[in-house]
């Protein structure tokens, strides 16, 4: 049996990626080979895959999140086109892993056949080796500017025959204007597609929803699939950097007597934001996301994260005054991390011909090191050891690499053959790896160190925290809501045959020519 599902969201954010693992999950649970899937995904939180090929290469954060939930490691074909942006008109283009284009409004329509299809003979060869493959759309199915030529949403659906449900955020208010909109713009031929409708966040009485859910069903002809209540303990992987709250997560007691605040530098480019998530897993402390000045001043630890656009936004730092915080916050002895573009931003020069072609621009000064950008991107999973003997695991996606560094500088990890990465400067740390603080006992380490940098010798760090452990009870929930409160048996129809016969049309229907 070959089946499969397209999971579309009235909005950006409305729940798509969270529910595509959740039924991921679900399947999973009942041995169903199942595999997810998004043709084109724009997100600078990335993850790196290494090809058959033995070359890493890069998909989106939620397809390898999803990949979990199906029991199953990352792979390219999971989101063969990831679109990067670095700028707000401009994108770098990752096709099956690799960076081939940099793509703007201008050249969109020209790359698109291409784009389309590797998507489309990446999902074949996917559909002929799963038993289901559980599609995720991107944005809207209704932006009617982007449905000539779509092959992400309703043109992906239309290709391959699937079926669609749209999901909507209530949290955000009028989900019932946005579901009905939706499926009302679009022309006929997707309507036929769209089999119903599942209500994501919902706080409160259900029976106060219910009204609303008829009248739905009595305007549209399509069912809801179900109503997925708001869940605090979603916020791993995160999509983008915009679905982080001021706090990340649910900051649990301090093992200790005192709390460790991080304050994480919300950068424009900001790029895998999710290195920050294994530091709120840990027991009393607070990893919280600004972009004010005044707000760090109260940090024990800062971190500037990963940028797709180093320069720029190592520009904006000095233009909104968060440069002189981070300056003045290390010459008063409080701890800071950099990691990959934020440690190329400590440098004291940045030789950029590459992403930005503004030549040397000067950095912050805070590590004795020089950065150069290289034409090729280095996208590798990272293995190595930390104080001697603490395994630490990782990966790079990277053009910037230390071309000159003081030789007296020790270096925050090692290799497995032993070569330096990254650095410490007295209180300054640096590192090209994403995802080291998912290796325990480094990130308890690295917290113990900086609790007593920071003068807080009240903090203990957690003996038992396992980041690991935590992203399976993440995925286990999903599935758990999936099976609660869906109609799985009317969802499992659906994958099985498709949409229903004889769904009504709602004008008006009539999508640009």
């Amino acid at each position: 049996m070959t089946g499969g599902l397209l999971v579309a969201g009235t909005t950006s954010d409305a729940g798509k990626s969270v529910l595509t693992a959740g039924i991921c999950r679900w399947l999973h649970r009942q041995g169903v080979k199942v595999a997810p899937f998004k043709a084109q995904n724009m997100s600078n939180n990335s993850a790196v895959v290494v090809g058959a090929d033995g070359r890493g290469g890069e998909i989106g954060r939620a397809q390898a999140m999803q990949a979990a939930a199906c029991g199953l490691a990352p792979e390219l074909r999971f989101n063969p086109v990831l679109l990067k942006p670095g700028s707000d008109l401009s994108s770098q283009v990752v096709l099956l892993g690799e960076a081939v284009d940099t793509m703007t409004a201008d050249t969109f329509r020209s790359l698109r056949p291409r784009l389309a299809e590797t998507a489309y003979a990446a999902l074949a060869e996917l559909r002929a080796a799963y038993d289901v493959v559980i599609c995720e759309g991107a944005g809207s199915p209704a932006e009617i500017n982007l449905r000539d030529g779509d092959y992400v949403n309703m043109g992906l659906a239309r290709h391959a025959g699937l079926p669609t449900i749209v999901v909507g955020d209530i949290d955000r208010g009028g989900v019932f204007a946005a579901m009905f909109g939706t499926l009302a713009l679009l022309d006929p031929a997707d309507q036929a597609l769209i089999a119903g409708f599942v209500v994501n966040k919902f706080r409160g009485d259900r029976r106060l929803l219910d009204p609303g859910l008829a009248a739905l069903h009595q305007l549209t002809g399509r069912q809801t699939y179900g109503v997925l209540p708001w869940a605090l303990d979603l916020w791993l992987d995160a999509e983008d950097s915009l679905a982080y709250g001021r706090v990340l997560g649910r900051p649990a007691a301090p093992h200790g007597t005192e709390w460790l605040d991080v304050a994480v530098v919300r950068l424009p480019r900001i790029s895998n934001a999710t290195d920050v998530e294994a530091l709120a897993t840990e027991p009393g402390v607070r990893v919280r996301l600004t972009v004010e000045p005044a707000e760090l001043a109260a940090a024990d630890l800062i971190v500037l994260p990963g940028s797709k656009s180093t320069v720029a936004d190592l520009a904006w730092l000095r233009e909104t005054g968060l440069a002189d915080a981070i300056t003045s916050h290390v010459a008063r002895g409080r701890p800071l991390l950099g990691i990959c573009g934020g440690f190329q931003m400590l440098a004291r020069a940045v030789h950029d011909p590459v992403e930005s072609r503004r030549g040397t621009v000067p950095g912050l000064g805070l590590l004795p090191v020089e950065i150069t950008f290289a034409a090729r991107k280095t996208v590798r999973s990272a293995t190595g050891t930390a104080e001697g003997d603490v395994p630490v695991h990782g990966y790079e996606i990277h053009h910037g690499y230390v071309s000159t560094a003081d030789p007296r500088l020790p270096p925050l990890l090692r290799y497995l053959d032993g070569a330096a990465e990254g650095a410490m400067h007295g209180v300054v740390h640096g590192t090209h790896w994403h995802g080291a603080f998912e290796s325990d006992e480094f990130r308890r380490r690295f917290l113990t160190r900086t609790a007593a940098l920071a003068g807080r010798t009240g903090f203990r760090v957690a003996p038992g925290t396992s980041f690991a452990a935590a992203r399976e009870r993440t995925l286990d929930l999903l599935g758990d809501l999936v099976e609660e409160h869906l109609d799985t048996a009317a969802l499992w129809r659906l994958i099985e045959s498709g949409p229903p016969v004889g769904l009504p049309f709602v004008p008006p229907g009539v999508a640009p020519g």
